[in-house]
C-alpha cells in the first residue's frame, strides 16, 4: 500500500491559499504570505527538500495542477520532480489539456480512483497545493500522513486545509515537529488507523 502524503504551507488559523503568490487561475489578497511576510531561514524548509528526494508520485487537484504545469517542468528547484508520474483528480479536466513536458499524467476521475491507487506497489504519493482536493482527501480517510509548515501569522480568508464536515474524530501521531527562529513550525503526523 502506498502512503499518501499531504504538505503544506499553513498560517494559524489554517488557510493553505496561494502560498507563493497569486496565479492566473487562483487570486488571493494575500498571495504570497509565505515569502513577503516571513524572514526567509533555509532551515525551515529542508522538509520541502526531502519531499523532493522522497516522493516516488505527485498528485494534484485541477486547479493547482493548472497553477504548476505551465511553471513546474521548467524550474530547476522542481527539476527532481519532472519525471516523476503524476496524478491529478477531476472531473471536468479534459485530457487535452495536459502539458507534454512533465512526465507521465494521469487523471483520476474520483476518489475512488485515488483509493486504488494507493492499493498499488510503490513509494509515497505527495500532495501539493489542491485545498480542495486535500479537504476531500481528508475527510474520506485517504490521508496517512501530513507534512506542514505553520507560518506565524492569521490570513483570515482562502482555502482552508480541513472542511468543516460534520465527521469522527481522527487521532494523529507526531513524527517530527521544530520551530525555527522565524517562527515557522515545522509539524509531521501520521493518521493512526
Amino acid at each position: 500500500m502506498r502512503t499518501l502524503i499531504y504538505t503544506a504551507f499553513v498560517s494559524l488559523d489554517g488557510v493553505v491559499d496561494s502560498p507563493g503568490g497569486g496565479s492566473p487561475t487562483e487570486a488571493h489578497r494575500s498571495g504570497g504570505w509565505t515569502y513577503r511576510d516571513i524572514e526567509f531561514r533555509p532551515e525551515a524548509y529542508e522538509l520541502k527538500g526531502r519531499e523532493t528526494t522522497e516522493a516516488a508520485a505527485l498528485m494534484f487537484g485541477r486547479t493547482s495542477y493548472q497553477a504548476f504545469a505551465p511553471v513546474w517542468p521548467d524550474l530547476a528547484d522542481f527539476a527532481a520532480l519532472k519525471d516523476l508520474p503524476k496524478y491529478v483528480v477531476s472531473t471536468t479536466l479534459d485530457p487535452a489539456a495536459l502539458v507534454h513536458n512533465w512526465g507521465e499524467i494521469t487523471i483520476l476521475r474520483s476518489l475512488d480512483d485515488v483509493a486504488a491507487l494507493k492499493e498499488t506497489d510503490g513509494g509515497p504519493i505527495v500532495v501539493h497545493g489542491s485545498a480542495t482536493l486535500a479537504r476531500n482527501l481528508s475527510d474520506a480517510g485517504l490521508i496517512d500522513r501530513y507534512h506542514l509548515l505553520v507560518f506565524p501569522l492569521l490570513l483570515g480568508a482562502g482555502k482552508r486545509m480541513f472542511s468543516d464536515t460534520d465527521r469522527d474524530k481522527q487521532l494523529l501521531r507526531v513524527v517530527e515537529s521544530e520551530t525555527y527562529a522565524n517562527g515557522i513550525v515545522k509539524l509531521v503526523y501520521d493518521v493512526v488507523r
